[in-house]
């Protein structure tokens, strides 16, 4: 087993290629490594700069068309043969020269992952850094995963935490969210951080939607994923209680004489009975399809860190 694999995504990178991978392979001279670069399907001449470059640590995954970076690094991640696997932008931006000390933290000090913090970052301030401080401390408050840099792509990983962490529509961004739900231990480091010299950004003040929209299926994982019928079955108990207590009181209305057809609250109590029922079957349902999915893969809802046997203790 190598003790190092390199996971570079890219996505018409063109210009970034060679200075990269001699940077990786510099800074890396005193590692048993590897170098895995997922080409996105880039429309330039990026997979032609990777293939003349004829490394003999690099391998090439080549995408047929562009399906994202979350799709690109769980590719990566699948392929990877290291211990540890490390996590690199393909823009020139993180510095493969922090790669050493991280791995040096990761191993001395038995961290599952290493997370890079960029200090002094070189990004535009309006549509770069205030995003980006604005969205991690809302992730950070409301997933309690204290990291202060949710968007540095560079990190470094165990290799079975990595492959663990099932990567799919635009899940990277909450890479450490992720690995938290496995019980992952992380910490975080500062790291250098450089100007994009070459290309254009992929990121835009688009992506902010799909951000709260991926928030929110982290929330629901990082609660309620084993026990969904505690999100739908409470909400649903008390939108039917509202819904009954309304009735009750038009009924006593109706007792008292008055006219209670086609009042507003009517209806709205109807609404919350029916609308309570429906959370309720969904977190049934929401159950079932949970113990399908781990029992159907002989799945666990826990991960073991370690065991430790009697004799172990004694010796």
């Amino acid at each position: 087993m190598k003790k190092l694999s390199v996971v570079v995504c890219v996505y018409n990178e063109e210009q970034n290629i060679k200075p990269l991978i001699e940077s990786i392979t510099s800074s890396l001279s005193e590692i048993d490594f590897e170098i895995i670069y997922v080409d996105d399907g880039s429309t330039d001449n990026t997979v032609t700069e990777i293939l003349k470059l004829k490394h003999p640590k690099l391998n090439l995954i080549q995408f047929r068309k562009n399906y994202g970076q979350s799709s690109a690094l769980a590719a990566g991640i699948e392929k990877a043969e290291g211990k540890y696997i490390v996590l690199l932008d393909g823009d020139l931006q993180n510095d493969p020269t922090d790669i050493p000390g991280m791995l040096k933290k990761a191993e001395e000090e038995d961290w599952d992952i290493v997370a890079g913090e960029r200090k002094n970052r070189k990004d535009g301030m309006f549509l770069r850094k205030i995003p980006s401080w604005i969205a991690n401390s809302i992730i950070r408050e409301t997933t309690n995963v204290r990291i202060r840099d949710y968007g540095c792509t560079l990190k470094i990983f165990k290799s079975e935490v990595a492959k663990d962490l099932k990567l799919y529509g635009e899940l990277h961004r909450f890479i450490p969210v992720l690995a938290s739900l496995d019980g992952a231990s992380i910490t975080q480091v500062e790291v250098k951080h450089h100007p994009r010299m070459h290309g254009k950004t992929k990121y835009g003040m688009g992506r902010v939607f799909r951000v709260i929209a991926d928030l929110m299926l982290m929330l629901f994982f990082k609660k309620y994923l084993i026990r969904p019928m505690h999100l739908f079955g409470s909400w649903g108990i008390v939108i039917t209680l509202a819904g009954i207590l309304i009735n009750i009181y038009l009924v006593i209305l109706k007792l008292a004489g008055q006219d209670i057809w086609g009042k507003p609250l009517m209806l709205l109590g109807i609404l919350l009975i029916l609308a309570g029922f429906q959370l309720i079957t969904i977190g049934i349902i929401a159950e079932l399809l949970m113990r399908t999915y781990f029992e159907s893969q002989n799945k666990t809802p826990y991960r073991i860190k370690k065991i430790t046997k009697g004799e172990d203790l004694i010796k």
